[in-house]
């Protein structure tokens, strides 16, 4: 049996549903309210003590990391394949991911902005206090008191989208040039670790940037990952609500 539990706009959760999908995998999904910290719970920190989602249980077993879950589903589940063949591609696949978790603060600048922000800023500072001691991450703690209390400014969000212009885009953009693909001459988890970050880019962040005057090669890619039967079951939703 597997249990995800996850975000509907989380990024990291966004790919482990997208791998699951493409896997044709049925699961039972736990959504997590993070604008609530149940990810911060003691319940939740008992199966995650990094306090972060998404969790994959199979059998029983906790699972953390959106990469390592999606090499472990291929893995145990591998019809059909989502990693390259060569020992060196699955490396390269590898770095992808890693060099796209790299980029997440970024994203976390627009992202934490939307929902997130509307819900810590009416804590009161014996609150967020509280709230922050019990989030593990220092990384995170200082993500939380700047929603809550010092919201990111436009200058650090144009930093922020030149980092995912420069350091994603056009990173794809020259890798995606031999097949169309990131790594090898197929689609893979290094693929599927980028389509979150893309949704987000192309939706509010820097919808200019994904157009074939910008990015021809990336634009072509993110229509044919959109045309996935698999991306529609996941449902990445928009990530900005009107109601």
């Amino acid at each position: 049996m597997i249990i995800l539990h996850h975000g509907w706009r989380s990024s990291a959760s966004r790919r482990v549903r997208l791998c699951l999908e493409e896997k044709g995998l049925d699961y039972e999904g736990h959504v997590v309210d993070m604008a609530q910290m149940e990810h911060h719970s003691p319940e939740y920190l008992k199966i995650n003590p990094l306090g972060v989602i998404p969790t994959l249980i199979h059998d029983g077993r906790p699972l953390h990391e959106s990469g390592t879950i999606c090499e472990y589903l291929d893995e145990t589940f591998p019809d059909p394949p989502l990693r390259p063949d060569s020992p060196y591609d699955r490396a390269l696949m590898r770095n992808w991911i890693r060099h796209i978790d790299g980029l997440i603060h970024n994203l976390i600048i627009f992202n934490w902005r939307h929902h997130l922000q509307k819900v810590a800023a009416q804590w009161s500072d014996e609150e967020l206090a509280e709230k922050l001691k019990n989030i593990p991450s220092k990384e995170r703690q200082e993500s939380w008191l700047r929603v809550a209390r010092k919201p990111y400014t436009e200058e650090e969000r144009a930093a922020a989208r030149a980092k995912l212009t420069h350091q994603l885009l056009d990173r794809m953009e020259e890798a995606l040039k031999p097949a169309g693909w990131l790594v090898g001459r197929a689609y893979s988890i290094a693929d599927i670790a980028a389509v979150p970050f893309v949704k987000r880019i192309d939706e509010e962040i820097a919808p200019d940037e994904v157009t074939a005057q910008k990015h021809p090669r990336v634009t072509e890619w993110w229509t044919k990952i959109q045309a996935r039967p698999a991306f529609a079951r996941a449902k990445f939703d928009p990530f900005i609500t009107t109601v």
